[in-house]
């Protein structure tokens, strides 16, 4: 019995990740820890496709109608970043990048990381061709004391698990 649990594998909670994109200009290996992630979705569409068999069906003078479904283009997700702001510029210069036309050259690959209990990774999505959509900075209230909140939306080419 005591084998059957430590073979168990752990359920990995939502709130230990950690997202590491590569931009230009960044000295750090990592250049922004993030509060929330959002669209880590990949579908395959289905396609169906009806043929009419030689063979006769019932009653019928004519062959029997057969449809089959099969798998279509996969697509990708957009992904939400959310983190506090902070001092660094990085987001908003790969944005504004993007926003000048230099959006071929801006395309970066980056990865999720979801740890286990004891902080070691058990599940890493890797993203590639992904490029900034979207930049917003939150409302501000001078009667608030919430955090200020830098939020991304980011346009995913190929999502991948690797773990």
């Amino acid at each position: 019995m005591a084998n059957l649990i430590n073979d168990f594998p752990e359920i990995l909670t939502n709130c230990r990740f950690y997202i590491e994109l590569k931009l230009d200009g960044s000295t750090d290996p990592v250049d922004a820890y993030f509060l929330e992630c959002k669209g880590f979705k990949r579908n395959q569409d289905v396609v169906e496709v009806c043929e009419v068999t030689p063979g006769r069906w019932g009653e019928a003078k004519s062959g029997q109608v057969v449809r089959t479904k099969v798998p279509g283009n996969v697509k990708t997700n957009n992904i939400t970043l959310r983190r506090g702001m902070t001092k660094s510029s990085t987001l908003w210069q790969w944005f504004n990048a993007v926003e000048e036309g230099n959006w071929a050259k801006q395309r970066r690959d980056g990865s999720l990381t979801i740890y286990d209990q004891a902080g070691n990774p058990q599940a890493i999505f890797q993203f590639q061709g992904a490029w900034p959509i979207s930049y917003i900075a939150s409302d501000l209230n001078s009667s608030g004391g919430e955090l200020q909140i830098e939020e991304m939306e980011v346009a995913v080419e190929v999502f991948t698990r690797d773990k």
